[in-house]
């Protein structure tokens, strides 16, 4: 009965945290100047990522008998904070929004990690939490090479 308690508690923090990055690239979006519709195709495909994500998981949550999380962590609200203060000072640059959604996407990675450090999970579980992580970390270097990019030039 634990394990399924702390089971619920995992893939609900992993939902958190795919509800985080859809918040995190949904401000990113706005914040970006008309001439950077490339970033804005790019992290509407990461929202959608992380939309189905989320849904697998919920999938997964409720047949363990609990509701799916709606809402996002605690450090998720802060780095949208930070993220909306510094884009004030520094004026919603390319550099700056990628800068940002670079820190987003480590978050994202250390709460897959975590999740997967759990040696209580199901097989199929951690082959779920393995595949998503996969595809975020592809999404992650797609954003710290357009990050390097920037700081290179």
């Amino acid at each position: 009965m634990e394990n399924i308690k702390a089971t619920r508690e995992i893939l609900n923090d992993l939902i958190e945290i795919n509800n985080d990055r859809i918040k995190g690239y949904e401000t990113a979006i706005e914040e970006l100047k008309d001439e950077d519709e490339d970033l804005k195709i790019l992290f509407a495909i990461m929202i959608d990522e992380s939309r189905e994500a989320r849904l697998v998981l919920g999938k997964e949550l409720q047949v363990l008998g609990k509701d799916v999380e709606t809402g996002t962590t605690i450090s998720g609200k802060i780095y949208r904070a930070w993220m909306d203060v510094k884009a004030v000072f520094t004026g919603h640059d390319r550099r700056t929004v990628l800068a940002n959604c670079d820190f987003g996407e480590d978050a994202a990675q250390k709460a897959y990690r975590a999740a997967l450090s759990a040696e209580f999970l199901p097989e199929y579980l951690t082959e779920i939490i393995e595949d998503q992580k996969l595809k975020l970390k592809a999404s992650h270097n797609a954003i710290k090479a357009l990050h390097h990019q920037l700081i290179e030039r």
